[in-house]
């Protein structure tokens, strides 16, 4: 890995880490997992400025998150953690199977882009 992306990594689990437990631990907010994919879409795709159309990337990433309630069944970082109580790391299936269907999104978000 070279210094520049080294650093990027670094940075992004550092960022990352935030949203866990929904946010610092507490487990009454937002998915950590749907809110980390959130900031890297608009980090990836959101407008730069105040006069940019943000429809097409607000639609993209509403969609996202309508897959993502189908496949957690909630936002919400405990109702979707009470789906696994029997887990050791409750979130870890969500993290993997959340973690994949986002990067599908990306992926999906990427060939769209392609002419």
């Amino acid at each position: 890995m070279t210094q520049g992306r080294d650093e990027k990594y670094r940075m992004i689990l550092r960022v990352a880490n935030a949203f866990g437990g929904g946010i610092a631990g507490t487990h009454e907010d937002l998915c950590g997992v749907f809110a980390a994919a959130a900031i890297l879409a608009g980090a990836q795709y959101g407008r730069l400025g105040t006069t940019a159309d943000d429809k097409a990337f607000w639609s993209a990433l509403a969609s996202l998150r309508k897959r993502f309630v189908a496949l957690a069944g909630s936002m919400r970082c405990d109702d979707v953690r009470n789906r696994f109580p029997d887990a050791p790391k409750r979130c870890r299936p969500l993290v993997q199977e959340g973690t994949r269907l986002i990067m599908e999104w990306f992926d999906e978000q990427e060939a769209a882009a392609r002419p």
